[in-house]
């Protein structure tokens, strides 16, 4: 693990080099992703990396553990309330004559896309690039908002399977509460990451490194990464 941390310290570094930027500019939620990707960072650019702390109607517990992730390693943050901005959003949008149960997902998308978009704000000011939290697990099935948490410049995790992040997060001395914390996204109430999935990482994490599942557990991972397909690629434009 020190191998592979010293090396998505140095990539963090190279790719800021890359884009003549100035540093980082990341979520911090409180959850392990966002935990281990702050500690990388801070590692890489200590000087130069800010955690952005962004409650919208958010578990408040979520919010303190940020803010002891960021006091453990050191993390200059900032917080940026978006409950405000997320109230004046749901009013400013109209009634539809549709599914009325797509309401639930589009209204708890929202959340994730307007973190993107102080993120970017941020970036911009800063001459900082965004980093990303996404780790392999939830990129192959499309677990994360489109422009959303997906809107970012570097995903350091993007292939580390959840497992390989709780492995690194032990290995930087992320808090045990925070690696064993039910993984969510905060986007309701009770809201989990496997209970919306429908299926446990560990479940998932073996099919995605062995090719080996019960048939429930490939069909279920299966459909997931043919519906978000789409996620994962640029925009589609025409052959001609």
């Amino acid at each position: 693990m020190e191998d592979l941390a010293q090396r998505l310290v140095s990539w963090i570094r190279e790719q800021v080099d890359k884009a003549s930027c100035r540093g980082v500019v990341f979520g911090l939620s409180g959850g392990i992703d966002s935990s281990v990707v702050g500690a990388l960072c801070q590692h890489a650019l200590p000087d130069s990396s800010l955690a952005v702390i962004m409650p919208c109607h958010s578990v408040k517990q979520d919010v303190k553990d940020a803010q002891a992730i960021a006091r453990k390693f050191a993390i200059n943050t900032v917080t940026v309330p978006l409950d405000g901005a997320f109230d004046s959003m749901l009013k400013a949008l109209p009634e539809l004559k549709c599914d009325p149960d797509t309401r639930k997902l589009a209204e708890a998308n929202l959340k994730p896309r307007l973190r993107m978009s102080v993120l970017y704000y941020l970036a911009s000011r800063l001459r900082y690039l965004v980093v990303g939290t996404s780790n392999k697990s939830e990129l192959a099935v499309g677990y994360f908002t489109k422009y959303g948490d997906g809107g970012v410049d570097i995903m350091p995790l993007a292939n580390l399977l959840k497992r390989d992040v709780n492995e690194m997060a032990r290995h930087l001395g992320i808090p045990k509460k925070i690696i064993e914390k039910p993984p969510s996204g905060g986007l309701w109430p009770g809201q989990t990451d496997e209970g919306e999935m429908g299926l446990t990482y560990k479940e998932m994490d073996n099919y995605l490194a062995t090719g080996k599942a019960t048939a429930k557990v490939r069909n279920r991972v299966d459909a997931m990464s043919r519906a978000s397909a789409h996620k994962r690629a640029l925009p589609s434009v025409p052959p001609f």
